[in-house]
């Protein structure tokens, strides 16, 4: 069995665009006929440059090889240009091409994917949503919501009725590129007002996940984890940017809150860091930008002999979720696994089976492969031709 081709899909995602604007998948194609899927995230071009970045890899990299050798072909892609080194870009294709590549391999032998990587550990998965605000009349949402110390409430006491048993908001938003900032005493009186109002409306069934975006600077984010520690949240995720595990290291230091961050992290090398710096107790490696499935679970295996646990990110389509699901059914260190809400709306209409979430859970799936299969009629009707970046941030520095 040999890949012989590739198709490739940008698919517009339909408002509120809850995961984005849109989701970059692909298909690779065996000479026997077996279709694997991928995702590629948060890459920071242009969809259709993208799209020719996967083409280009491919015609070197993957026409002619056998699709089980996984290893091989991360190693050979890695290691494009004499670089061992990816960055987002190269990284966010490599995940969607391994993603493919072991969706065959289960389909070609009739198992799930985490059959094939130790087996079944976890019956079902412990899902959080983001606190997303009520669509408006024209099903668009109308402001963030994080920040806001009466409606916030609101919607977590909304989600945690649905059967969620955590919820994850940013109260310091927005994010820039010139930070990390000092947080002015303003936002800091707001963001523990937030999180004393959420925590106040959903008592202690419901865990607080603060999803902090690096915004802070070391001392401003020791700052706010000092006011924050009376509310007992399960995490603070990337109090300050990622590049400088160290500082990062000295917030864990100084907070009994568990440090999360992983998403914007690209290598098990990041990761090597991360561990080394005891700079986090939980890990959110994103399955779409991380390299795919076997370098995600090589992470996963790094991060349990040094007791951190595991909670893969998501903020993409559903082949990625697919992806992290199969990661955490087979992961003993796993803690609880970001969802899209339910995984219904768009991300379900694209399937030809939706992702099955019940009672704040999602079911791993026992089809073989992924355990998904994407509904190309509706892809075809849905096809992204805009110039939007997956993700900006405010291009300007913010003041309080």
């Amino acid at each position: 069995m040999k890949i012989s081709d590739i198709k490739i899909y940008t698919v517009k995602n339909k408002v509120p665009n809850r995961g984005g604007p849109y989701f970059t998948f692909l298909k690779l194609i065996t000479d026997n006929n077996i279709n694997g899927y991928g995702e590629i995230y948060g890459v920071p071009f242009r969809p259709k440059v993208v799209e020719k970045m996967v083409e280009d890899i491919f015609d070197r990299y993957l026409i002619g090889q056998d699709p089980f050798e996984t290893e091989s072909i991360g190693r050979i892609i890695y290691s494009s240009n004499y670089s061992q080194h990816t960055d987002l870009s190269i990284g966010g294709v490599l995940s969607g091409i391994d993603m493919a590549c072991w969706d065959i391999i289960g389909k070609s032998v009739n198992k799930p994917i985490y059959k094939l990587l130790g087996g079944q550990v976890n019956e079902k998965l412990r899902t959080y949503t983001y606190l997303y605000p009520s669509p408006d009349k024209n099903g668009k949402d109308p402001d963030i919501i994080f920040g806001n110390p009466e409606i916030a409430p609101e919607r977590a006491i909304d989600y945690q009725k649905q059967g969620f048993t955590a919820l994850k908001f940013d109260p310091v938003l927005p994010m820039s590129a010139f930070d990390p900032r000092q947080l002015s005493l303003k936002a800091l009186d707001n963001a523990e007002l937030v999180t004393k109002n959420i925590r106040d409306a959903i008592g202690s069934k419901c865990e607080l996940l603060i999803g902090t975006h690096g915004q802070m600077t070391t001392s401003s984010a020791i700052r706010l984890a000092k006011r924050l520690e009376k509310y007992d949240p399960l995490w603070l995720e990337e109090p300050v940017p990622p590049e400088n595990k160290y500082e990062m290291g000295r917030v864990a230091q100084f907070t009994s809150i568990p440090i999360a961050t992983g998403e914007r992290l690209n290598t098990k090398y990041d990761f090597v860091d991360l561990f080394n710096n005891q700079a986090a107790a939980i890990i959110q490696p994103d399955l779409g930008r991380i390299g795919g499935i076997l370098e995600a679970k090589k992470i996963a295996g790094m991060a349990e002999a040094n007791y951190v646990e595991l909670a893969p990110h998501l903020y993409c389509g559903p082949i990625a979720a697919a992806a992290n699901i199969q990661l955490s059914t087979c992961s003993p260190n796993f803690l609880i696994q970001e969802s899209i809400e339910k995984m219904d709306g768009f991300h379900a209409e694209i399937l030809n089976k939706p992702i099955l979430w019940q009672d704040g859970y999602i079911i791993p799936p026992t089809e073989p492969g992924l355990g998904v299969e994407l509904n190309e009629n509706i892809i075809s009707k849905n096809l992204y031709d805009g110039e939007e970046i997956f993700i900006e941030m405010v291009n300007k520095p913010i003041v309080d």
